[in-house]
């Protein structure tokens, strides 16, 4: 592996761990060169379905997408990166399970926002109250009485 600082292709790996989910291999690394030290993540690489969007546009998966609308919708909430990341491989697992090529944006939004649910009800709310596009106020009130119950 290369070093990200001073690209010398000789690394020596220093420690490895397992997550605690078994679902990927973190391990760091030292430069041969510069002796600095960086973490690489070893995850097995599959393939994810195409994402239709509600124009009709396919894309790709992207974690870093999901990533940041999660983020979003947690901003200044109390959840720990680690919950955030658990929540991201149950979604990635279950999107992966439905064994299709493709699968609507719309789908994976109701996983998001189960998986919010499960997290942070404020979170929640804000994420559904972009995703299902309010109207008004009463949709929201809907939404907020529907997670006070």
């Amino acid at each position: 592996m290369k070093c990200p600082f001073c690209s010398h292709s000789e690394t020596q790996v220093v420690e490895t761990r397992i997550s605690e989910d078994g679902d990927f291999i973190r391990r760091r690394r030292r430069c041969g060169a510069c002796d600095k030290r960086f973490t690489t993540y070893e995850r097995p690489d599959v393939n994810f379905p195409a994402i239709v969007k509600k124009d009709g546009r396919r894309i790709e998966y992207e974690r870093v997408k999901l990533q940041a609308s999660m983020k979003l919708a947690l901003r200044k909430r109390p959840v720990s990166t680690e919950q955030v990341d658990s929540a991201i491989e149950r979604i990635e697992e279950n999107l992966l399970n439905l064994g299709l090529r493709e699968v609507l944006s719309g789908r994976i939004g109701e996983l998001v926002m189960r998986e919010l649910k499960k997290l942070d009800k404020v979170a929640y709310v804000r994420f559904a109250s972009v995703y299902r596009s309010f109207e008004d106020i009463d949709e929201f009130k809907t939404l907020v009485d529907e997670v006070r119950r």
